[in-house]
């Protein structure tokens, strides 16, 4: 099991940054990470495919991810399309698989191809993250993105340098609020919430064709569907980008199982306790929410009583 991929050193500093420099704490982090990755299998996850096709691709459709390019500096740029995905084409576990996937290809694939090509060691990602169509209904989904947030956290920190928010909707704005003070200093400084579609920011740090699509024009607000139709939407399975990972998976696994059939069925990992900070933000967001809902409740009863006494 090779999980610091040569850069052993990094890799410890990277779990004592995720527990403030406290040795105790990251040495504990480091063993029940390591204890997860053994448990779960997670080594041999990348020849696992989701199968049949159809299912990945209803996973794709669901959940909005992708890689839409490199910043200048040769970082991966990871697009989520947080309002849209909804998570509701397959189970839990199938989700929860694609994503470790994502993650161990970023760290077997993408990060070493990026070092190479770039010339230097190259071991974090950016992230934007599109908040086009966030709902109340969101509320639905957050268990399941507690846990996602969970494994990133616990499994994989500090491998984005920055998270970018664009499209951002009233919605979010009044979570923000509420949110934002309970992060980790460390974690507030990661987070820039940029204006409209933030084309113009994110300009500044990677070319025009590595912005995800929705951050191609300004009040362009359309997360799933682009202009270009799917070739530039990198959420797309038909994406270059999940082209290579899906068929790389179905590779592995033909490598680890030749002449037997590839077996159906999700991979069962198991779901990490959340971290307190997460459990807190969970529920900070799901209060908010629910004023929001109450308050929306109280304008549409307020509308219809205008409407009937007309």
């Amino acid at each position: 099991m090779n999980m610091h991929h040569g850069y052993p050193t990094e890799t410890l500093v990277r779990f004592l940054k995720a527990r403030d420099w406290n040795v105790q704490k990251a040495h504990k982090m480091l063993i029940d990470c390591l204890q997860w990755r053994i448990q779960n299998e997670i080594d041999s996850i990348l020849a696992k495919p989701i199968i049949p096709t159809d299912l990945y691709r209803s996973v794709r459709d669901s959940q909005l991810v992708g890689l839409s390019g490199y910043s200048k500096e040769g970082l991966p740029v990871i697009a989520i399309g947080v309002g849209l995905s909804t998570y509701d084409k397959a189970s839990v576990n199938y989700y929860v698989q694609s994503h470790i996937q994502m993650n161990e290809y970023r760290d077997r694939v993408v990060l070493p191809t990026a070092t190479e090509r770039y010339g230097r060691h190259i071991s974090t990602c950016l992230k934007v993250l599109d908040m086009t169509g966030l709902k109340l209904s969101a509320l639905n989904q957050i268990k399941l993105l507690t846990t996602i947030a969970s494994i990133d956290d616990l499994n994989y920190p500090e491998k984005t340098k920055t998270y970018y928010i664009v499209n951002v909707p009233y919605i979010f704005s009044a979570c923000w609020k509420a949110v934002k003070p309970l992060l980790q200093e460390r974690t507030k400084r990661k987070i820039q919430v940029l204006q409209g579609c933030g084309r113009d920011e994110l300009l500044k740090i990677m070319d025009y064709s590595s912005l995800p699509h929705f951050c191609r024009k300004e009040g362009s607000g359309s997360s799933h569907h682009s202009s270009n139709g799917t070739i530039d939407n990198c959420f797309s399975f038909d994406h270059t980008f999940h082209q290579q990972l899906y068929n790389y998976i179905k590779q592995q696994a033909t490598h680890i199982k030749t002449g037997l059939p590839i077996k159906q069925g999700s991979v069962h990992v198991d779901f990490p306790e959340p971290d307190l900070e997460d459990t807190e933000i969970a529920k900070t967001i799901e209060s908010e929410f629910q004023k929001l809902a109450d308050q929306n409740g109280l304008c549409n009863s307020l509308n219809g009583l205008k409407v009937n006494s007309d």
